[in-house]
C-alpha cells in the first residue's frame, strides 16, 4: 500500500507550497538562538550578573519572536 506517491512534481500541493517561513525568519531565528547560546557561555564564563542575563532576554523576549511573527 502506497501512502505518500510525492513526486517532484507535485511538491506545490504538499506542506512546504504555503510554508509561512522563509529565509529572513531563519537567519533571524539563527541570530537568536546565536544570542542565547552567547550568554548562557557568558553566564559560564564570566558569571556576569547584568549582561548576560539582558543578553538571554534579548534572545528570548525580543529576537525569536521577531523572527516568528515577521513575514
Amino acid at each position: 500500500m502506497i501512502i505518500f506517491n510525492m513526486s517532484p512534481k507535485d511538491n506545490k500541493s504538499g506542506i512546504f507550497h504555503s510554508w509561512p517561513f522563509g529565509r529572513k525568519n531563519y537567519l533571524l531565528f539563527l541570530i537568536g538562538v546565536m544570542t542565547i547560546v552567547s550568554g548562557y557561555v557568558l553566564m559560564y564564563l564570566t558569571a556576569d550578573i547584568v549582561w548576560a542575563p539582558v543578553i538571554l532576554i534579548i534572545g528570548y523576549c525580543f529576537i525569536i519572536p521577531i523572527s516568528i511573527m515577521i513575514k
